[in-house]
């Protein structure tokens, strides 16, 4: 897809059918994140886990919906994989980071044909159970910052017109 198209389309996704990207494409989505910038070129600092394990992806949904204060949520939206970005140190410059792998990945999903969100509540929320945490094999030291749920999709990824003026712009001369 031209990049371009790839922005005027691209959108946070909240219905799956519950069918996850092929490996290959898994292999591409987690490549896109390998490419963005990390802060000081610390790379070693941030690790990717791929999550499909159903109770896993149950126990991290049910954690968050309880954090929102509604059981009958799905803050996962039925994601069929979770991929969690995690640093070891967690400053401004982590959360920038893991926010840019996060989006180089979405954009990567949407190219590929899938569908993609930006899950950051329920990374929140998983913070706080330590229980899980181990559940996910990270090094020592890491901590989830943020989440990209990708898979198949039946919502129609096209072209949309923005309000060019939505975000202001001050220049400053």
């Amino acid at each position: 897809m031209k990049f371009k198209k790839l922005l005027k389309s691209r959108k946070t996704v909240r219905t799956y059918t519950g069918k996850a990207a092929d490996k290959k494409d898994l292999q591409k989505i987690l490549e896109a994140g390998e490419y963005a910038p990390a802060a000081m070129g610390k790379y070693e600092n941030y690790q990717f886990t791929v999550v499909t394990d159903k109770k896993l992806l149950k126990a991290i949904d049910q954690e968050a919906a309880m954090m929102f204060g509604d059981l009958h949520s799905h803050p996962l939206y039925g994601v069929p994989t979770l991929i969690l970005v995690s640093a070891k140190k967690v400053d401004e410059m982590a959360w920038a980071t893991a926010g840019i792998m996060g989006h180089n990945m979405v954009l990567a999903a949407e190219d590929k044909g899938y569908g993609a969100c930006y899950i950051y509540g329920a990374v929140a929320a998983l913070r706080n159970h330590p229980e899980t945490i181990a559940d996910l094999d990270l090094p020592d030291g890491f901590t989830p910052l943020c989440g990209v749920g990708v898979g198949e999709t039946e919502e129609e990824l096209e072209k949309r017109e923005i309000d060019k003026e939505r975000v202001g712009i001050t220049e400053a001369e």
